[in-house]
């Protein structure tokens, strides 16, 4: 009887310390893991401070990395008697210095437009027209005879630029551009009395496939007297500028040697027995013009 009581003793003292020996210990519990964390290549170097009670570790301080963070962890999870583990580390700023912060929405928003492709160029200006000034003479050769008894007043006459005309060294008038003007009066001589009057108007260029309209002084030549003829030319409008080149009854192209008369404002009629006026085709005639005359660049 006394021998079971003794084990029965025995049986009880070693449970008593079996219990005792499976209660965490805290203090090897801290000093296990600071050891471990210092050895450890990747969490040594961190300021971490342990604790822990009755089994449940916290862990606070800072940790070098996140990397070094996440294996201290792991080691007190792994540390024997550890029943939980409270991770209040923080990471060092020195290891973020590097990470930008986020950006605000405003922020963002000038970020996308400092990478998003820049404007096109805006376009050139457009050329600046051409004005051939007033005052310019515009001489033409007819492509078809004229006469005081032979044309109709509305009478439409073309014709072609004899001259070209340049502005600043760059021709804007070609020779050769076609020109269209109206007979403006046509009056044949009287039996007995009555002078014979051709009035020409120039009102069109075309260049380069465009038509301007122009304003130039009319040519009016007359003849007064019976068998006689006005010995120079009569201008109507501003009552200067242009000439008539072409001489009445002379052949082709006679008024291409009257330019230079013609520069003057004169030229010699010759006196004959007609009193009409005939200007033959290819008579070269000067209008000069009374308003500035714009045109588009090519």
């Amino acid at each position: 009887m006394r021998a079971c009581l003794k084990l029965s003793y025995l049986f009880v003292i070693a449970g008593f310390l079996l219990a005792c020996s499976s209660k965490p210990n805290d203090a090897r519990i801290t000093q296990d893991i600071q050891t471990r964390a210092s050895a450890d290549p990747i969490a040594q170097g961190s300021e971490v401070y342990v604790d822990s009670k009755k089994g449940k570790v916290t862990l606070s301080g800072k940790a070098k990395t996140q990397a070094a963070r996440e294996q201290i962890e792991t080691i007190a999870k792994q540390e024997p008697g550890v029943l939980d583990v409270q991770d209040d580390t923080t990471i060092e700023q020195a290891s973020v210095i590097g990470a930008e912060p986020p950006l605000s929405p405003s922020e963002n928003a000038v970020s996308a437009r400092s990478v998003a492709p820049p404007p096109p160029p805006p376009p050139p200006p457009p050329p600046k027209p051409i004005v051939v000034p007033a005052g310019t003479t515009l001489t033409i050769r007819t492509n078809q005879a004229l006469g005081s008894k032979t044309s109709q007043t509305g009478h439409v006459f073309t014709g072609t630029i004899l001259t070209p005309i340049s502005i600043e060294g760059e021709v804007v008038i070609p020779a050769g551009s076609e020109v269209s003007g109206i007979v403006k009066e046509a009056k044949k001589a009287g039996r007995f009395k009555g002078a014979a009057v051709l009035r020409l108007a120039l009102h069109s260029v075309t260049i380069s496939g465009h038509t301007y309209n122009l304003q130039a002084d009319e040519v009016t030549q007359t003849s007064t007297g019976k068998g006689k003829r006005t010995a120079g030319l009569v201008v109507g409008g501003t009552g200067v500028g242009a000439a008539i080149g072409g001489i009445a009854g002379g052949g082709t192209g006679a008024a291409i040697g009257a330019l230079a008369g013609a520069a003057a404002g004169t030229i010699g009629a010759g006196t004959t027995g007609k009193r009409d006026i005939d200007l033959p085709a290819e008579a070269a005639l000067s209008f000069r013009l009374t308003h500035s005359l714009t045109l588009k660049r090519a």
